[in-house]
This record gives structure tokens, sequence and C-alpha cells, in this order.
């Protein structure tokens, strides 16, 4: 029986989460232990969010500290994995012929390796990022997964990472914080329809409601998600391994489509 890759989207969170354990890191390492074992990762991560469709193409990966104002030690986190530039080239041919930059500068962003230190701490697996078109909508990147859907037949386990809710600007920062009214409702809503199949609706930005217009006053947290939903298929399970509002604003939400045995 041949195996299918499941893909999963992430809620990573605050940066720090790559040095700490907590419940949503320890079920990150959990499903590091028990999803199978990936040829390759490919990433589409908040934090690579360029006006032009790219990939990176490098053979060793640099570890990006992108954000700023964090204790010392999370800058001096590396995320040692190879890279695939091989995968990268299979990458560019499956969205042709939308023009696809094989980028040798960019790295692994923290939306990529604050959640794989946890998942595959050896940093063995090669990985690689796409970036996410600023000029697109999200029917644009939603259609654009679905053209990558072949390689989950191929061992490479496509990973989203952002957040489903995602506003620094009314963050509380407290750990005991209770999580607004508003943030609560819109992660609910949105994994409502991702159990129900409503793909359409959640790639409709220019339609949200009161909710979501608070829960993604910027898109670039949220279109990872598109990415793992446009990958579905009809026989896939859909489960939320990880749950959960952090700083009142953030969401952890994880979703996995797909079985984590083959």
């Amino acid at each position: 029986m041949k195996m299918v890759m499941p893909t999963l989207f992430f809620g990573h969170g605050n940066p720090m989460y790559a040095l700490l354990r907590n419940r949503y890191t320890e079920i990150w390492q959990t499903l590091g232990e028990t999803l199978p074992r990936p040829k390759s990762i490919l990433v589409i991560s908040a934090h690579w969010f360029i006006p032009e469709t790219a990939v990176t193409a490098m053979v060793q990966p640099r570890t990006i500290h992108d954000f700023g104002g964090f204790p010392k030690a999370l800058y001096e986190v590396r995320y040692p994995c190879p890279g695939d530039p091989q995968l990268a080239r299979r990458v560019a041919k499956l969205l042709a012929p939308l023009p696809v930059r094989e980028d040798e500068a960019w790295g692994l962003d923290h939306g990529a390796w604050s959640v794989l230190k946890h998942l595959y701490p050896d940093a063995d697996i090669p990985v690689i990022q796409l970036s996410i078109d600023s000029r697109s909508d999200g029917r644009f990147h939603y259609e654009l997964a679905q053209r990558l859907a072949p390689l989950r037949d191929e061992g490479v386990l496509i990973l989203g990472s952002g957040n489903i809710v995602h506003h620094l600007g009314v963050m509380l920062w407290e750990e005991t914080a209770a999580p607004y009214d508003w943030a609560v409702r819109f992660d609910q809503k949105v994994r409502a329809a991702i159990l129900a199949g409503e793909h359409a609706a959640l790639t409709a930005l220019n339609a949200m409601d009161a909710d979501g217009r608070r829960a993604v006053p910027t898109p670039e947290h949220y279109l990872p998600l598109l990415y793992v939903l446009g990958l579905q298929r009809s026989e896939d399970k859909v489960s939320f391994p990880v749950s959960g509002i952090d700083l009142g604003s953030i969401s952890m939400t994880t979703v996995q489509i797909g079985d984590s045995v083959p």
C-alpha cells in the first residue's frame, strides 16, 4: 500500500517556544515521533511574505533570527538541517508556468525552525521553504497548494506555519491571560468550517466577519493554513492535535490532514 504523507498547519506562536517545554511543544514533539518519517520537508511560513513566489534551493540553509527583543539564548539557536535543491526544482516544475525563483539567500525563518526544533530535534531531514506571494489573494494560495499535491505521494511532509488568530497589537503579556471572546469565536468558526469542508469560505479573506477582521488584521499568518487545506483529499481525516489561544490573541491551533500512520 502506497504511503501518503499527512500535511499539517502549526500555530507557531511565540519564538521563545523554540527553547521551552510547555503543553504546545510537548505535542509537537509527540507528533514528530508518530508521523511517518519524511524524505524531505517543505515549509510555508508566515515569515517569508514577499511579492513573488520563491523556493529555497541552497544545500545548507541558514537559521534566520527574524525578530527582536528576545533573550540572547534565542539568537544562539541553530537548526543545521540540510537543504534539498532537487526538491526545490521539483516544486518549481509542479508550479509551472508560474515563475518560481530558486533562492540561495533566505534559509529557514523562525516560523519554520521554532517548530521543527521540537518535531525533528536531530535536524537530519532536508528542509526547504516556499514563499508566500504577498500580491495574491486566498484563492490563489489555495489553488497553488493543490498543484503541490503529488509531493504527498513522494515522501514530502508539507507544513504550514502561522496562526489562525494573530493580532499582536492587542496581545496580553500574561501567561494566564484569558483569551478575547472574538479570538475564541473566530478560531472555533475556522475549525468548524474545516470539518465541514467549507474551503471556499475560508479562502475569502475579503468577506470575513467582524471577528475575522480582528483575528486576521494582516493575512500572512493565516495564509499558510490555506496551503494545508488545498492539499486535503476526500479520504483524509482531519484532527486538531493542539488547541488554545495564547496571550489573549494568538491561536495555537494545529490542523492535521491525513493519518499519522500509513
